[in-house]
């Protein structure tokens, strides 16, 4: 199993990128509060994998052109076309439908929710809506102002790969649809199912990748818009399935930084199994220490090449290597 890694910042300074709805308990009747998650007795915003997945998906739509699965409502249950070699998003983000026989597929990009760095930094606005006639009507709402940390990796053998197994979550596809595709010029035939071309298989892991710089959404752009593109990440490629970049998150004072020792351990300990250079972008004005020490550290770490750019150059440069690491 081959893995694309990714350990990434987004910078929240005045922002409400996810919220959790009502707050019944309020002083207002319309209070709306951001989503938070404890960790002992700190309290730490957040944004959920599922709004995050979306504003990916959409953003792929948008600058690579993808083609979006269309959804089917059902009474309360929703389900996609379960098209993989058609739609790009069933493939790369995954499916179920019980509907006719059920077809389940993991998604081979996973993601973790957006987690504050700082404990709760959270700020009560109350305002009014005022343009008609009569009393205004108050409502209330929270923002914050924070770094969000979030991992992701993408699971490079099952992109593309389409198997027909009696076993819940492995039957990607039905017998009709095997015996649609499998004289297709676009997919190979393989024992379990089939598979997408190389060149196709390549394409929608250097999307995934190519798109990050172009990320867009979040929740009240109209009066909080937040620009979601991350201002610092790392990318690699490994063999296996662990993120090895998972616990390397650390702040300084009131900067987002990371633990360069734990970093160098995570490095050394898996450097026989990371297939690619460690590509590091960061913008400038982040955290201008944190660049400094990860310069020195390029030069200094020989195992692998370690190069330190911008966030586009790190993932348009990181993503020339994807062809090299995909069967």
């Amino acid at each position: 199993m081959k893995s694309v890694l990714g350990f990434y910042y987004i910078n929240a300074p005045h922002s409400i990128l996810n919220n959790a709805g009502s707050d019944e308990g309020a002083r207002t009747d319309n209070c709306v509060i951001v989503k938070k998650i404890k960790k002992g007795r700190e309290s730490y915003v957040y944004v959920s994998p599922q709004a995050f997945r979306y504003w990916f998906r959409n953003s792929l739509k948008n600058e690579k052109g993808w083609n979006l699965s269309p959804i089917t409502r059902d009474k309360k249950i929703a389900f996609t076309e379960v098209n993989p070699v058609e739609y790009e998003d069933d493939d790369m983000f995954g499916y179920m439908k019980t509907e006719g026989g059920t077809v389940t597929r993991i998604s081979p990009f996973k993601c973790s929710p957006l987690i504050s760095v700082f404990p709760e930094r959270i700020v009560n606005d109350y305002a009014v809506m005022s343009r008609h006639e009569g009393d205004p009507v108050p409502f209330e709402y929270e923002f914050y102002s924070t770094v969000l940390k979030g991992i992701f990796a993408i699971d490079v053998d099952n992109s593309g790969y389409f198997i027909k197994k009696e076993k819940a979550g492995y039957k990607n596809i039905s017998d009709d649809f095997l015996k649609k595709y499998k004289d297709n010029g676009n997919v190979e035939k393989v024992e379990d199912g089939i598979k997408l071309k190389k060149e196709e298989k390549v394409k929608r892991i250097k999307d995934m990748i190519e798109v990050i710089p172009y990320l867009t959404g979040g929740a009240k752009e109209t009066t909080h818009l937040t620009d979601i593109v991350p201002r610092f990440i790392i990318l690699l490629a490994i063999n296996g399935g662990n993120h090895i970049l998972m616990d390397i998150a650390k702040t300084d004072g009131e900067n987002a930084t990371i633990n360069i020792n734990a970093f160098k351990e995570m490095l050394n300990d898996y450097d026989d199994r990371i297939l690619t250079n460690i590509y590091i972008g960061i913008a400038d004005g982040f955290n201008d220490k944190l660049k400094e020490e990860l310069l020195v550290l390029s030069k200094d770490f020989t195992k692998k090449k370690m190069i330190v750019s911008t966030v586009k150059d790190a993932c348009f440069n990181f993503s020339k290597e994807i062809e090299n690491i995909v069967d």
